[in-house]
């Protein structure tokens, strides 16, 4: 994609009146029920400010700690994996899943960043997402728009025109409890008859090797704990030394998600015990670009992120345009997702996305750890003019002054 075609994608996202509609409803909602929680626990913004010390000294100790949460999942009876590239996640799921068929997923980014519900169909699985936004994202496409609100971009209109597709049965397109009934019956069976069940965590204490995963439908529940089989994959970012960090940053992404509680926090230690579980536990710790990117100074900062989507609600060009910003290739969007993608994929798509961003700093205020995306995405765009042959795109290029 070129800087022409990133501008016509945001201008077109930009003019499609649902979206807007949709994102004005979400980022109100959002700031009203955030604002909710501040007020009943002042305590909050010390808290990220402890979380935000963990990471960092985590990040410094990446390596030493996914080492040590290794050998927990193992003295836990799990076997644990440490994957350098997407390629070597692919090729460990391949050799867990082995010959069965059927394979459910929880919500992971992680899991979307190596492609690995698209690796899975290719090879012939039986792969559904659980979370019900990714379920009709991975359906009815083009990506996930949010890190929370994943299918902000689908009508219900839309939406039950796939399901009578879908499932051949009547639907009526303002009943929208029963449009999510409809999916959670068709999923239910696909809980019973996974082989394997995929998840992400959102911590994962080293001392412990136990992993944290924040959900709000029990979808991710019933994903690891009916299939015979459960490979959890998780950012060697995501490490912290101890449960008790590891449940700091659990309250943080739950309360700035908007949150006074989460419905189900899971935490996994180890494989089936007295017949209760699956009876395979496999963690997969990656690294995709963090070690490298933890020792960039201009970079480092990004692998604070928890994943909650406040800098996003906050953003005035995500506001508008939503998930488009980031290209639709990438998994990740708004700043914050450029940033990642940069870390994670393609540098050359994210540093052409990156002039999206206005510099505003919104998204530092809105951010529990205060990410400062605008100096990053600053120095990206710095290294390109510095390069051989840079300079700053034109107009004629595709974007705007």
């Amino acid at each position: 994609m070129n800087l022409a075609e990133v501008s016509r994608l945001l201008a077109d996202a930009s003019s499609n009146d649902f979206l807007r509609l949709s994102l004005d409803r979400a980022n109100l909602s959002y700031w009203r029920l955030r604002k909710d929680v501040l007020a009943r626990y002042p305590q909050l913004g010390e808290l990220a400010r402890s979380v935000r010390r963990v990471k960092e000294s985590s990040l410094e100790r990446m390596e030493e700690l996914t080492k040590t949460a290794m050998e927990s999942v193992e003295r836990n009876g799990g076997r644990a994996y440490l994957a350098r590239t997407p390629q070597e996640v692919r090729r460990i799921v391949d050799e867990v899943v082995g010959e069965g068929r059927v394979v459910v997923k929880g919500k992971s980014i992680t899991s979307d960043e190596v492609r690995l519900r698209e690796h899975l169909t290719e090879r012939g699985k039986e792969v559904y997402e659980t979370d019900l936004g990714e379920f009709l994202v991975q359906f009815m496409g083009p990506k996930s728009m949010h890190f929370i609100s994943v299918s902000i971009h689908l009508t219900r209109e839309r939406v039950a025109e796939f399901l009578r597709g879908f499932l051949g049965v009547e639907v009526d397109e303002d009943d929208i409890e029963g449009m999510v009934s409809l999916v959670r019956g068709f999923l239910r069976r696909k809980y019973f008859e996974a082989d394997v069940g995929i998840s992400g965590a959102n911590a994962l204490a080293a001392d412990e090797g136990l992993a944290f995963i924040i959900e709000n439908e029990s979808n991710i529940r019933l994903s690891i704990s009916l299939p015979r089989k459960h490979i959890i994959l998780v950012g060697m970012e995501k490490v912290v030394p101890t449960v008790e960090d590891a449940w700091r940053i659990i309250e943080v992404i739950t309360r700035y998600n908007g949150y006074k509680v989460s419905s189900y926090v899971n935490m996994v230690r180890g494989p089936q015990r007295d017949g209760v579980g699956p009876e395979e536990l496999h963690v997969i710790f990656l690294d995709n670009g963090r070690v490298e990117s933890s020792g960039d100074p201009l970079l480092r900062e990004a692998l604070l992120c928890l994943r909650c989507g406040a800098c996003q609600y906050l953003c005035p060009v995500f506001w508008i345009v939503g998930g488009y910003w980031g290209g639709l290739k990438s998994v990740y969007s708004g700043g914050i997702g450029v940033i990642w993608e940069y870390i994670t994929g393609s540098k050359e798509e994210a540093l052409k996305h990156s002039f999206a961003c206005l510099l505003c700093g919104r998204c530092k205020e809105a951010c529990p750890m205060g990410i400062d995306q605008p100096r990053i995405l600053r120095g990206l765009r710095s290294r390109i003019m510095s390069g051989p042959g840079g300079s700053m795109p034109t107009r004629s290029e595709g974007v705007r002054p």
